[in-house]
């Protein structure tokens, strides 16, 4: 049997790596002479440099960067396509996981050190550059990024400041001209499968701020400072990006992109497809198992199961799917080209306990859905 393992993250818990060789395990114990392929995947978020490093076989590069409060951490991308191409992942530099939960402020986070990525892979001599911007700590408009840069902020009094999701309602005035003259030299595709614009009840303030540490009141001050942001860009910039799809992907990085990077908005799993081959490889499967998190509502707005379901449908391979939970109803699961979806949790349980024996839980889970398939087999 050919079995394709391609899952997505358990967030907070597993990389997509680490899912599928569990996955694998799991099966081997009971199918050991089947044919296993893995590609660990993402859509944009974490463990999009891990994913696609792994499938065309790039190299990994580390550098010294801030982290979402200013703090000096190593922050690892990838470059690929003989030198050519750096594949980068935001929050390498400016992720939520990179922060406790009491440390979690969307006011005064910055993306600063997601800048620092990008001028480190231009000093490699990058001529295009794919940006994953999942995961986010930071709410500010991607003017952290732009500054690393070369890009000047200045304030009512045209002095300069160091921007974040809490001061912007102080921007007057944005000074490009100092900018690294190689962005536009360079390719740059943000990887990015969200649609939601900057700002607005479905905006990226009001969406993501509250996971971010926001609460209610701060919530509002987030989106009317992106709101006076979007204002003084199309005012000193013409840049229009407030209601641009994708523009509030990780706390308005899409709009920073698209405003200063000249940047294209692409769907995150189909740039991680077509370098991966998925399907290629779906459609040489007798089996597909994937997998994440919690499988719920965002499980059918294009993420990784349902791009994954589509190309599985349009072959006809049977798709098994693995959640810490799952939270849909099994005939809709069923409509979306997934043959059948399992919980790895056997029993009632904290979070924390879920999270800490999560590979267990795989390796049991898979193991089980095995030897089901060697009793359908028998019976047949």
């Amino acid at each position: 049997m050919r079995i394709l393992i391609a899952p997505d993250s358990f967030k907070e818990c597993l990389s997509a790596l680490e899912v599928a060789n569990y996955i694998q395990e799991g099966f081997s114990k009971v199918l050991p002479d089947s044919e296993f392929k893995i590609i660990p995947f993402a859509d944009g978020g974490e463990g999009t440099v891990k994913s696609i490093i792994t499938a065309t076989g790039g190299e990994y590069y580390n550098c010294v960067v801030h982290d979402p409060l200013f703090r000096k951490i190593t922050a690892t991308y990838g470059i690929m396509d003989n030198g050519k191409t750096a594949i980068i992942e935001m929050a390498e530099a400016s992720g939520l996981s990179l922060l406790k939960s009491e440390e979690r402020n969307p006011l005064v986070t910055s993306t600063y050190g997601t800048g620092e990525l990008i001028l480190d892979a231009l000093n490699k001599g990058v001529t295009k550059i794919i940006l994953g911007i999942g995961g986010s700590a930071t709410n500010d408009g991607g003017t952290g990024m732009a500054s690393a840069l070369g890009v000047k902020f200045h304030d009512e009094n045209d002095a300069e400041f160091n921007p974040n999701g809490g001061n912007l309602h102080g921007l007057k005035f944005v000074d490009t001209s100092n900018i690294d003259k190689r962005i536009y030299q360079t390719e740059i595709i943000v990887a990015c499968d969200v649609t939601n614009p900057l700002t607005g009840t479905s905006g990226a303030s009001y969406v993501y701020g509250p996971q971010k540490g926001a609460s209610p009141e701060t919530v509002q001050i987030l989106d009317d400072n992106l709101k006076h942001y979007a204002k003084i860009l199309r005012e000193k910039l013409d840049k229009e990006i407030e209601h641009y799809p994708g523009s509030g992907a990780a706390g308005g990085l899409g709009a920073g992109t698209l405003a200063f990077l000249n940047a294209t908005l692409e769907s995150g799993f189909e740039i991680i497809s077509s370098l991966t081959r998925l399907e290629d490889h779906i459609k040489e499967s007798d089996l597909v198992i994937t997998g994440e998190g919690r499988i719920d509502s965002q499980t059918l707005n294009g993420k990784v199961i349902k791009g994954i379901s589509d190309l599985c449908n349009k072959y006809t391979i049977p798709l098994i799917a693995l959640g810490g939970s799952v939270e849909l109803d099994n005939e809709l699961l069923y409509k979306n080209g997934i043959t059948a979806a399992f919980s790895i949790t056997n029993s009632v349980m904290t979070l924390d306990t879920a999270l800490k024996h999560a590979n267990k839980n795989i390796v049991n889970t898979s193991s089980n859905i095995a030897r089901l398939l060697t009793v359908f087999k028998k019976l047949n």
